[in-house]
């Protein structure tokens, strides 16, 4: 009996033993197999409070450590997750080029400075991949004429120094992270363009005016106005940060160094200095905030009476994520303060069911990043708008920080669940939310709207154009029809079923969602949704339910506009003749009847139409999606 219930045990054993081998090959078998298991990303790298690492330490912190150094070109090590003398190494010469401390020790501002910056300065003697990246830049740009060779000597230091003197930089022939942003943006000027950049508006220092008939009146005045050049916030380094530190030093609100790199006391001053000053305190130096620091004339200081905060902005948009039709959906205020005004709608890969989207409401932070790395996942991606501390919306995953080493895959997948709970976009569309949807916006995921193949077919996407590993060119589109409830449609009624499209069935949709039957969007093409709409409205007025809009259907369907004729336009007044005496008519003349006008669009009609056909419909984008990937191309690092 001992020997039975001991059998019968390790059966048991064996059984469980087997089962989290096949569970653990079912994992195998979905990383390898899921093309997009390498591309997405659980958690955001920025989200991490990863603590201080120095020699010695071990596991996924340190790992993660090594990678991004490998990214920079810092370390060339094994990926060990051991922090060894040559990560010692490594963090070392990376604080060197940055202005930080050289400890070898990777506190939280070596490492928010580390995940942050897109490039490592080069100068002369630097060598490796993202030297033959310069290198061929330069080439592209007309500035660099020897062999990419990915070595940077002196022809490199040349082409540097006349790209930074022609673009309005100090000459210097270092490319620092200012040159190297710069020279991958779509603002960078060529050798041999016609414009040149304006040279940066030396800072100011502010100065004081009497008025010489009046000297005990002194006036504060700013010599000349600072533009605004973009928000910069922690990890942000660079000649306009020192311009930051300079003026918050001026000020009194810092007393810390001018080192160019946006760190923690930086952060401290530019709250305070929000405070004071009735701005949102976010420690980000946003447009108000620079324009209050540097072109304001009554900037409040540390010791003034506090200015108060004014009444905020409402936020002007609303986006939903139809985690059902893989649409992300952005609406604008209507004029009752609502968000029910479509105002743009992409196509949109979410999480899959093993790793969903977060469904419910959330509120955006403001954060965002112009490159974001996924450090469980591999790959990085352009232009992230962070959602909650979990997912965020960005582009199409990249296997660099390069705009031509695209994963193919992550674009042809738009439109189907692939993510880990990202909500990636075109590049055109991520960036279009990164420029435009900002904090105190509600994104709302919902996974219970109705199916939609009418407004999907219409935001499909061309295919990609490998040489620039964007979307192909696409023409014009051509304008939306306007439907206009209680006129004539479109004459002579004619037969539609599926897959027809146009004007027709763009009046067609718009009446049955009219009448209550078709709950899809207007995108003038018969699909699916028009088709149970159609079947809907036969079967409620007794026709056979056949989902064809034939000619008694559609009959049936404008009854009342058929039946209500159209008044006639108003004729117009016979001029009044003169008779000449001499002249005796032979004949009387038979006038002329006036038509009747069969489909005439009244006056209130006609500007019902112009008001309408200003308005954005539903299911069109308003921008091209080509002019808007090209110029992220542009633009793109």
């Amino acid at each position: 009996m001992a020997l039975h219930k001991m059998l019968v045990f390790l059966f048991l054993m064996m059984l469980l033993l087997l089962g989290a081998c096949a569970a653990l090959g079912e994992g195998e078998v979905i990383l390898e197999d899921d093309p997009a298991s390498e591309e997405e990303v659980v958690l955001m790298e920025e989200e991490f409070e990863t603590p201080d690492l120095q020699l010695g330490d071990t596991g996924d912190h340190v790992s993660e450590l090594q990678r991004r150094l490998t990214e920079l070109y810092y370390y060339s090590g094994n990926i060990s997750g051991s922090f060894g003398e040559s990560t010692q190494a490594a963090i070392k010469a990376f604080q060197e080029d940055f202005g930080l401390e050289a400890t070898g020790v990777a506190d939280g501002d070596t490492q928010a400075l580390l995940y942050s910056t897109e490039y490592r300065p080069l100068q002369y003697g630097s060598s490796g991949d993202d030297v033959k990246q310069l290198q061929t830049r330069l080439t592209e740009l007309g500035y660099f004429t020897s062999k990419i060779s990915g070595n940077y000597l002196e022809s490199s230091q040349t082409a540097v120094q006349a790209f930074q003197e022609r673009n309005g930089l100090e000459g210097t022939g270092v490319a620092d992270v200012d040159t190297q942003t710069l020279m991958y943006s779509g603002q960078a000027v060529g050798k041999n363009d016609r414009t040149t950049a304006a040279t940066p508006t030396p800072t100011p220092d502010p100065g004081f005016l009497v008025d010489e008939d009046a000297p005990a009146e002194t006036m504060a005045t700013v010599l000349e106005e600072v533009p605004f050049e973009g928000n910069l916030a922690r990890g942000s380094t660079g000649t306009r940060v020192k311009t930051l530190q300079n003026r918050l030093t001026e000020l009194g609100y810092d007393d810390g160094a001018v080192s160019g790199n946006f760190l923690g006391n930086t952060l401290v001053a530019v709250k305070a200095f929000q405070e004071q000053n009735g701005l949102e305190v976010d420690g980000i130096v946003g447009e108000l905030t620079w324009n209050m620091l540097f072109n304001d004339l009554n900037v409040v200081l540390p010791g003034d009476t506090p200015r108060p905060t004014p009444t905020p902005t409402p936020v002007p948009f609303a986006v939903t994520v139809d985690v059902n039709n893989q649409v992300t959906t952005v609406y604008g205020r209507d004029e009752n303060g609502e968000y029910t005004v479509v105002v743009r709608q992409m196509l949109c890969s979410t999480g899959t069911k093993s790793y969903p989207s977060d469904v419910g409401e959330w509120v955006l932070n403001g954060r965002t990043a112009r490159w974001c790395y996924f450090p469980r996942w591999g790959g990085h991606a352009q232009y992230w708008t962070r959602i909650n501390s979990s997912i965020a919306f960005h582009s199409v995953i990249y296997n660099s920080v390069n705009t031509m080493d695209l994963s193919v895959s992550s674009y042809k997948n738009l439109g189907t669940r692939v993510s880990h709970g990202c909500i990636r976009l075109t590049v055109a569309d991520a960036k279009w939310i990164y420029d435009n949807v900002g904090e105190g916006t509600v994104v709302t995921i919902r996974e219970d709207l109705p199916d939609d193949p009418e407004l999907r077919a219409s935001l499909e996407l061309p295919p990609l154009d490998y040489s620039r590993m964007l979307p192909e060119s696409t023409p014009e589109p051509t304008p939306t029809p306007v439907y206009i409830s209680g006129a004539m449609p479109p004459m002579p009624l004619e037969q539609m079923k599926k897959n027809s499209s146009g004007e027709d069935v763009w009046w067609l949709q718009s009446k049955l969602k009219e009448l209550g039957y078709y709950g899809g969007t207007v995108t003038g093409t018969y699909l699916n949704g028009t088709v149970e709409a159609v079947k809907a409205f036969q079967k409620a007025v007794g026709l056979k339910a056949n989902g064809t809009a034939n000619t008694a259907t559609l009959e049936k369907l404008y009854e009342q506009e058929l039946a209500t004729p159209t008044p006639p336009p108003t004729p117009t007044p016979t001029p009044e003749v003169i008779a000449t005496p001499e002249v005796t008519p032979t004949s009387t003349a038979t006038p002329t009847p006036t038509p009747t006008a069969t489909a005439a669009v009244t006056d209130e009609a006609a500007d019902e139409t112009t008001d309408e056909a200003t308005e954005p419909s539903a299911g069109v984008t308003t921008e091209t999606p080509a002019a808007e990937e090209q110029e992220t191309e542009n633009e793109a690092a």
